[in-house]
């Protein structure tokens, strides 16, 4: 890859890994259904005026924004503002690699590799030791729910995976237009606010927080993000979403100093492992097989 593409490909991690920090500052002040309804309304607006409509059926990014938007971001900022600390849930979140991969493997009939399906165990061995730790110090609600979020991640990269090729800028702006009705009735039912009304002003760090949210999580990352993987091959772009948590935690520890219980600290490492096993598996048992099957 060229330098430039991975600056830019760091770039991107850096900036969902901090969203987790901006996230947190959010939910501080605002409801999280909300703020997650305004995250998505100014990723449409203005954007919305000045590109096409995407040229895809309108169930598409409809489909994706809802899921995507509305119900996973919903989930994983109410994990937050329930007391889920902003950098372990940048790690749990990770999960979504491995609801994708049941659920490609359920609904499209891919095949799981062994390498896959030990990442998986991993990983999930992880999860199991982060919950247990959270169950001694804090309710386990908001880690259910950003395991939930995961797997509305998951549910997204299907419709992602299935939905015909488009523009990736139309389409984040479009899909974003979807998400903020959902979120702000939901808002109005689960958090007694007014539909799409704050109680007050918000305070500038929560504005911030919006605009980071809104514009450089939503709509340059992922803009971003599928450029590298149109200009590379997944095998290339992919390790470096294990980025994302090493900002998340890095984040969260230096402007709120977050600290984790030993078993999250063991649960994050195996996820960790997990991940690594599951992006450079193949590669690395390929090596091997190669290494062992040549005749001595």
């Amino acid at each position: 890859m060229p330098i430039g593409h991975i600056l830019l490909a760091v770039s991107v991690a850096a900036i969902y890994g901090l969203a987790f920090v901006a996230i947190r500052i959010g939910v501080d002040e605002i409801p999280p259904l909300l703020l997650t309804g305004y995250r998505y309304f100014f990723a449409a607006l203005p954007l919305v005026f000045f590109v096409p409509v995407p040229k895809i059926a309108w169930r598409w990014p409809i489909a994706f924004g809802v899921m995507q938007g509305a119900v996973m971001f919903g989930l994983l900022f109410m994990s937050i503002a329930f007391g889920l600390p902003p950098g372990l849930a940048s790690v749990v979140v990770q999960m979504q690699v491995f609801f994708t991969i049941v659920f490609a493997a359920i609904f499209m009939k891919e095949s799981v590799r062994p390498m896959q399906a030990l990442g998986a165990i991993t990983a999930l061995v992880g999860i199991v030791a982060i919950g247990v730790g959270r169950a001694n110090i804090a309710p386990i609600l908001p880690f259910v729910l950003c395991i939930a979020a995961a797997a509305a991640w998951g549910i997204a990269n299907m419709i992602a995976k299935i939905m015909p090729p488009t523009e990736p800028l139309p389409f984040v702006a479009w899909s974003s237009l979807a998400a903020p009705l959902p979120l702000f009735l939901a808002s109005m039912a689960l958090e007694g606010t007014r539909f799409g009304l704050p109680d007050q002003m918000p305070s500038l760090p929560v504005i911030g927080s919006i605009v980071f949210l809104a514009w450089p999580t939503t709509v340059y990352a992922f803009t971003a993000w599928v450029f590298l993987l149109r200009s590379h091959s997944a095998a290339k772009v992919t390790p470096f979403a294990l980025l994302i948590p090493v900002f998340g935690l890095s984040g969260a520890a230096i402007a709120f100093g977050e600290e984790l219980d030993p078993l999250s600290i063991v649960g994050i490492v195996l996820i960790f492992t997990g991940l690594s096993i599951n992006v450079f598996g193949k590669r690395t048992g390929r090596r091997l097989r190669l290494l062992f099957g040549r005749p001595g």
